[in-house]
């Protein structure tokens, strides 16, 4: 079995999905208006340099999470998935998906971003294996905390090799799809590490290491 896994934000889709998630709570008028976009655009600006405090950000975007029923939750993600995630999936993505499928591959998206942005995303994608934050669940509602590990840096490594532990695999004949610097940790360990559409320091260091480099923007 080859495990061809997927970045999600900027790599399959063309947007990052928790920042697009931010941006619709503001549209619904369910976050402070003024110090919920400074958080969103200030956090994700922090994700681009490499400095990002996972803590500090998960208290703030899980708070939402938690501050809604469910049943409203879901509401608002349907709206989400139609008017913020639909418009941006890559095709070419869905085609490279298809590949690997065909290839009888497991596939597999490890992302930075939340389950309850991301499940609904994955499983449009037709992706079975997802390792995300995992946001605790108490008595059927959010608590705006997160479970274990956060799968960012080198905490994707820790929750793969977990995933893998629990499944007595391994990461031969690998494939790792990523747009982000924030991933070099995971793309070291595998066999075929591929930088897509990288941001600049990604693309520096796969020139430099000769990892294969493709677009899949249109």
């Amino acid at each position: 079995m080859s495990l061809a896994i997927f970045d999600l934000d900027n790599t399959l889709l063309s947007i990052d999905s928790d920042h697009a998630w931010g941006e619709f709570l503001l549209e619904q008028g369910a976050v402070d208006p003024v110090a919920y976009r400074e958080a969103n655009d200030r956090f994700m600006a922090d994700y681009k340099a490499g400095t990002l405090d996972m803590q500090a950000f998960l208290e703030v975007a899980l708070q939402p999470l938690a501050a809604h029923s469910p049943e409203q939750l879901a509401a608002w993600h349907q709206q989400f998935m139609a008017s913020k995630i639909e418009p941006h999936i890559l095709s070419r993505g869905e085609e490279l998906v298809a590949r690997h499928r065909s290839r009888g591959d497991t596939l597999m998206i490890i992302t930075a971003t939340n389950r309850f942005i991301t499940g609904p995303i994955a499983e449009r994608l037709g992706i079975d294996e997802l390792i995300a934050v995992e946001p605790e669940v108490v008595d059927g509602r959010y608590t705006g905390r997160a479970l274990g590990i956060p799968s960012y840096r080198e905490g994707k490594v820790q929750r793969l090799e977990a995933w893998l532990a629990d499944r007595d695999l391994t990461l031969d004949d690998s494939w790792f799809y990523s747009d982000s610097h924030n991933d070099l940790a995971l793309l070291e360990e595998v066999e075929h590490p591929v930088a897509v559409d990288p941001d600049p320091s990604l693309r520096e260091v796969a020139e430099a290491r000769g990892w294969k480099i493709i677009s899949l923007r249109d």
